[in-house]
């Protein structure tokens, strides 16, 4: 008997374009970087409209290489929000900068501008801003704010690939922009992110820095410097670029499902509608997020969670703030630093979110949330 629940929070969209695919790259002479990487690289900058997209084998090491190829490391301080997957801004610690939080817009989740200009001083080379689980950041403030501090401006967007912001797609804002291409977003390589760039020395750098060039690969004597071997396989390449041809079906079926939620959230009292920013066009989300009303505490939310998973329904608790995970204690962070950021991370919670989920599941994952909040004594005090 299986031990995995019976609604899965992520299940990738996947058909015979994508089975087709990997079954043409394994019956090929490529299975390591190859003609299927260029090719997703190809299709990918011009999904965006960049000039340039190198594929690396995570958005991780993606934000590393970035930060590196712009002469980005020790010594340095990169702003960064506290809030969201933790992953991609792991990237800042591994290419040897500091990391400096700046707490978010309560509302769309996102980097608040004008706290990012407050963590500015004189070592401060970068702002990484991401675009919180699909719900666009405020590119048009925080790029005045780089361009007049003379700072590079990075666009985590691992979580939004679809998104837009004043007529264009995100990924297009930052001076470099990254994309993890794992679950439980709609896009899945299996696993994989892209770095996008209009720079041609920099995605020189990238490439450089991602492996060693072409005619050095196949050669025991070639070898000017040691690079990273953060390859993306033409196997997971394949996968990407068949997501990738059909992303607009993907994203619209994803879109069912959210109407699907917003129909049956509508049963419980005091629902606010997920916030979207008035200079957003659309977004996409990464995840059904679920905001507990202030009666909730951290503990009761969780026991939300601890009601799903009785039911087998896989939900999860988002997030985690990075400024109280233990890799960034060193760097003096208290609980308390950041209000918005915890505010939102002890009441937020995950619910399944996939094409594969029917209105009859939505239906019962929806009724047990609020049945259990009312077993934790806090009423309908659900909104989104």
């Amino acid at each position: 008997m299986s031990n995995l629940p019976s609604i899965l929070l992520s299940d990738p969209d996947m058909s015979l374009a994508e089975l087709e695919a990997v079954e043409n790259v394994l019956k090929s002479a490529h299975l390591s970087a190859g003609p299927v990487v260029e090719e997703f690289e190809a299709a990918f900058a011009g999904y965006l409209g960049r000039k340039h997209a190198v594929a690396v084998n995570s958005a991780t090491l993606g934000l590393m290489l970035t930060l590196k190829s712009h002469g980005i490391g020790p010594g340095d301080e990169v702003i960064a929000p506290p809030f969201g997957f933790r992953e991609t801004l792991h990237g800042i610690t591994l290419a040897g900068a500091m990391p400096v939080f700046a707490d978010i817009d309560y509302w769309s989740c996102t980097l608040a501008p004008e706290k990012a200009a407050a963590a500015i001083n004189p070592k401060t080379r970068a702002i990484v801003a991401c675009n919180a689980n699909g719900h666009p950041a405020l590119w048009a403030q925080l790029r005045e704010l780089a361009e007049r501090n003379g700072l590079l401006l990075i666009e985590d967007s691992s979580e939004a690939i679809g998104s837009r912001y004043q007529g264009r797609l995100v990924g297009s804002f930052g001076d470099c922009a990254i994309f993890d291409l794992t679950q439980p977003g709609p896009l899945s390589a299996g696993e994989g992110g892209m770095v996008v760039t209009d720079d041609d020395a920099i995605a020189g750098r990238l490439r450089a820095c991602r492996a060693r060039r072409p005619e050095q690969r196949y050669s025991v004597v070639l070898g000017d410097y040691p690079p990273y071997r953060a390859e993306m396989s033409d196997i997971n390449a394949a996968l990407g670029l068949a997501q990738l041809m059909r992303l607009d079906e993907i994203l619209e079926r994803r879109k069912q499902v959210e109407d699907y939620y917003d129909g049956h959230m509508q049963s419980f009292e005091g629902i606010k509608p997920a916030y979207i920013a008035p200079e957003v066009d659309e977004v996409h989300w990464m995840l059904y997020l679920v905001h507990l009303g202030t009666r909730f505490s951290r503990s009761s939310r969780d026991a939300v969670l601890q009601d799903l998973a009785t039911e087998q329904i896989e939900a999860v608790a988002f997030c985690q703030p990075l400024h109280r995970q233990s890799h960034y204690c060193g760097l003096g962070y208290r609980k308390g630093d950041f209000f918005v950021t915890e505010k939102l991370a002890d009441r937020a919670l995950a619910l399944p979110f996939h094409c594969h989920l029917t209105e009859d599941q939505i239906g019962f994952i929806v009724k047990t949330a609020k049945d259990a909040s009312i077993n934790v004594g806090a009423g309908a005090a659900i909104y989104l």
